[in-house]
């Protein structure tokens, strides 16, 4: 079976690789699982002190798989609450993770491939970079990813690019704190490996403590988390199965516009 997830340690140092380059990095339901196991694994190892995030070929992460989009459109409300449940499970896991996580935002990024990037302590990209939370061209929300999102890059942005659902550069993603910083695709190694050096100096248990404490005083708690995720993986089930969500999804993977465009 073709692995979906790669990691690669060196020193101290894991770097864990979305490995389906064929489609973009796209999230299915075996992708969310290894990458969950992955990241608890890593999270239990003494020997790692750093955890960066990265996507093989030229994409970050393209969001939904196609596959598993047409599978859950067929799906029931609650199987789409299960489903939904295991992403936000994932983007939990990530969020609270008590090493240093850096996101290595080797290209575009869209729907989950955002809300990794917003998980993340610290988020560096290529300057070709694209984003969009899109959504609700297809009768959706980006339900699960929001807390981290609009934490990332505050509320009234997020509510631009959650109704708005436009693609925008990596300058801007920069601007409204996505990404911390931009450079150059050759550049992007040498960048990260420069704050991979710094950030191995401070001490594990000081910077677990430090990395709880900015989450504590912006008020994230994994226990506010979990309630919160409940919710939201009961609204995106909702809406899946809802007149809306089924038109959308249909149209989407038939290649037209929906009923209300």
């Amino acid at each position: 079976m073709t692995e979906v997830i790669k990691i690669q340690r060196t020193g101290a140092t894991a770097r864990l690789s979305l490995a389906r380059p064929e489609v973009h990095n796209a999230f299915d339901d075996t992708l969310i699982a290894r990458l969950t196991e992955a990241l608890e694994a890593l999270d239990a190892d003494p020997g790692v002190r750093l955890v960066v995030l990265t996507g093989e070929g030229s994409t970050f992460s393209a969001g939904a798989d196609l596959g598993w989009m047409r599978r859950m459109a067929g799906a029931s409300e609650e199987e789409n609450r299960e489903d939904s449940l295991r992403l936000a499970r994932l983007m939990r896991t990530l969020n609270f993770l008590s090493k240093p996580t850096l996101a290595r935002v080797n290209g575009s990024a869209y729907g989950g491939g955002v809300g990794l990037i917003a998980c993340c302590d610290y988020a560096i990209g290529t300057e070709a970079a694209k984003f969009s939370l899109s959504e609700v061209k297809l009768g959706l929300v980006p339900a699960v990813i929001s807390p981290y999102v609009v934490q990332a890059i505050g509320a009234r942005h997020a509510r631009r690019l959650f109704t708005g659902a436009e693609v925008f550069e990596a300058r801007e993603a920069q601007a409204i704190g996505l990404l911390h910083e931009v450079v150059p695709a050759e550049q992007l190694d040498e960048r990260l490996d420069r704050t991979a050096h710094f950030w191995i100096k401070g001490g594990p248990v000081a910077q677990r403590e430090a990395k709880q404490l900015a989450l504590r005083m912006a008020g994230m708690t994994r226990e506010a988390a979990e309630r919160t995720d409940t919710e939201n993986a009961a609204l995106i089930a909702r809406l899946r199965v809802s007149p809306e969500g089924q038109e959308g999804l249909t149209a989407f993977l038939e290649k037209r516009r929906p009923a209300w465009s």
